[in-house]
C-alpha cells in the first residue's frame, strides 16, 4: 500500500498539483489523499480510479504470474527512454493511418 501511496504522491508532485487541488479534481477529501500517499488508509478501488484519472495515469491489472514480465518491459521502457535521451534514436510507431487511408469509409 506504501508503494502506492508514494507513485501517487510523486505523480501528483510531477503534475504539480497540491493535495488540495489533486482533491477538488477528484472529490476525495484532502486528509485522505494524504493518508493514501503516506500509506495510512485502505485504498478504495474507486478512489484508486479518480486519482489514477486525474493524474493521467493508467491504471491495469495484472495477474500475479506475470507480473515479472510485465516489471521486465517497463524496466526495458524506462532505460530505453534513459538511453533516448542521450542518443538520437528514430522511433516510429509501429501502425500509422496513412491520411488516404482515414477517409475511404466515409
Amino acid at each position: 500500500m506504501e508503494d502506492i501511496g508514494n507513485k501517487l504522491k510523486a505523480a501528483r508532485t510531477r503534475k504539480g498539483l497540491s493535495q488540495r487541488e489533486l482533491a477538488a479534481k477528484t472529490g476525495l477529501l484532502q486528509a485522505q489523499i494524504s493518508k493514501i500517499e503516506n500509506g495510512a488508509s485502505d485504498l478504495r478501488v474507486s478512489s484508486l480510479i479518480a486519482l489514477s484519472r486525474a493524474l493521467d495515469l493508467e491504471l491495469e491489472l495484472i495477474p500475479r504470474k506475470a507480473l515479472p514480465a510485465v516489471e521486465a518491459l517497463v524496466r526495458d521502457v524506462e532505460s530505453f527512454a534513459d538511453l533516448r535521451g542521450s542518443v538520437k534514436i528514430d522511433v516510429r510507431p509501429a501502425y500509422s493511418l496513412d491520411d488516404d487511408e482515414e477517409g475511404e469509409d466515409e
